[in-house]
């Protein structure tokens, strides 16, 4: 399950509009920053907040003089907190993410048409990068899958300029195919410096890589069948290529 690294910056603070309880104020003092309220169970008044990146409920008492900062289990011991930081926060956040990565300069590799969508941040130095594209053959051959892979330089200090040498290209995704297949070894125009054009597009893609709170290569998204985003970071094993990828 995907959880968004940068909360604040994705949803808007709580507006103030209507004062906030003086025991949810008490707990928002110990580093919970209150987000947004919601509708909870049994009587209490719900609130969700973040604390060091992640989402949290909190729950005041029917009386109003208390407040519980936790997880709330039904009779069945499903976790209800969960879901509604699920439903309220990181989904809304994951599809914002989405489309940040849609208006990227990702290189497609497959058929444009092709039904499911996998986002790969990818460093031309990953070995990990290199399996993977080797992995997903069979799925991008069928016409199934198509990889959207956006290039960072974060492995080795030659990675920016060799990032650079493949967007340059008068085919950049044909480049980065051949050069995958090539397991690396395809000889590349390399600039000695980075030009400004493609710095930008690098930077933004490092940008919206550390939104997702990846910090290694690959990092791979997709959209589960509920419309939630999901993140493998590193070489997938064959469970979660395959939950990723769907059926051969």
């Amino acid at each position: 399950m995907f959880r968004p690294a940068l909360l604040l910056a994705l949803f808007p603070l709580l507006a103030h509009a209507e004062e906030l309880p003086a025991p949810v104020k008490a707990v928002e003092k110990q580093g919970i920053t209150i987000i947004k309220p919601f509708e909870a169970p049994g009587g209490m008044k719900g609130w969700l907040g973040k604390y060091q990146d992640m989402g949290v409920t909190i729950y005041l008492t029917p009386d109003g003089k208390h407040a519980i900062s936790g997880y709330m289990y039904d009779e069945q011991g499903k976790n209800l907190s969960e879901q509604v930081i699920q439903k309220e926060l990181y989904a809304p956040a994951g599809r914002e993410l989405w489309q940040r990565m849609e208006k990227a300069d990702w290189l497609l590799d497959g058929k444009k048409d092709a039904p499911r969508v996998i986002y790969v941040f990818a460093d031309p130095f990953c070995p990990y990068c290199l399996q993977f594209w080797q992995q997903a053959r069979p799925w991008v051959d069928a016409g199934k899958v198509q990889l959207r892979t956006l290039l960072v330089g974060v492995i080795k200090p030659e990675s920016p300029a060799t990032a650079a040498a493949i967007l340059t290209a008068s085919d950049p995704a044909k480049t980065w195919h051949d050069y995958e297949k090539s397991g690396g070894k395809m000889a590349l125009t390399v600039p000695s410096a980075v030009p400004p054009a493609q710095q930008k597009t690098l930077k933004n893609h490092q940008d919206i890589m550390d939104a997702l709170g990846a910090s290694a290569t690959p990092a791979l998204y997709y959209m589960n069948n509920e419309n939630e985003l999901q993140q493998v970071v590193g070489l997938p094993d064959n469970d979660q290529l395959n939950m990723m990828m769907g059926p051969r």
